[in-house]
């Protein structure tokens, strides 16, 4: 990540919005968003394969679910936060992973400049690559800063995505398990 770059342009951002970035509340600004950015952004560096390659053999063949994983991405349109969960089902064959490891496998989609629908297919993706599972299904639920603050300002609205790969697809009882798990 090229710091310089950032500080540069968020001096530019504050004069463009007619601010001084010498005044004294301004003056460390370009340098605290800048490693703000390195932090929010720091997917791109990161690699699903690395959180998913740690697994565990085992015999277990019903659906593992890890529902409410919080997550905060930046919309790639208007850079704005969205944020919201993650439900993650998947069927293992023969392996399962740490737990941690697939909230980290969201870490690593949501901490890019990002679209929620490619997000939740690139997770279930990585999963059905890494993990080799009988299928698995995501869900994910997010409101978008971009549409609360800005637009249509509509704040409390929440836009819904679901990625269904391998036995879930077609398989309306696999699916219905899932919906009922997660109402816990």
């Amino acid at each position: 990540m090229n710091q310089d770059k950032i500080k540069q342009g968020i001096a530019l951002l504050l004069e463009g919005i007619g601010e001084d970035p010498s005044r004294e509340g301004l003056l460390e600004t370009p340098e605290r968003i800048a490693r703000m950015y390195e932090e929010i952004c720091a997917g791109y560096t990161a690699s699903a394969g690395e959180h998913l390659s740690h697994t565990f053999t085992s015999d277990h063949t019903g659906i593992v679910l890890e529902r409410d994983i919080p997550f905060y991405s930046m919309c790639e349109h208007h850079m704005m936060p969205f944020f919201g969960k993650v439900h993650i089902a998947y069927i293992p064959k023969g392996k399962v992973v740490g737990i941690s490891k697939l909230a980290r496998t969201v870490e690593v989609y949501a901490r890019r400049l990002q679209i929620q629908e490619q997000m939740t297919a690139q997770i279930a993706d990585a999963i059905m690559e890494h993990l080799q599972p009988a299928g698995v299904m995501i869900y994910v639920e997010a409101e978008h800063l971009c549409m609360s603050m800005r637009g249509v300002q509509k704040p409390g609205t929440v836009t819904a995505t679901m990625a269904v790969r391998g036995c879930f697809e077609g398989d309306q009882q696999l699916q219905q398990t899932f919906w009922q798990m997660l109402k816990g």
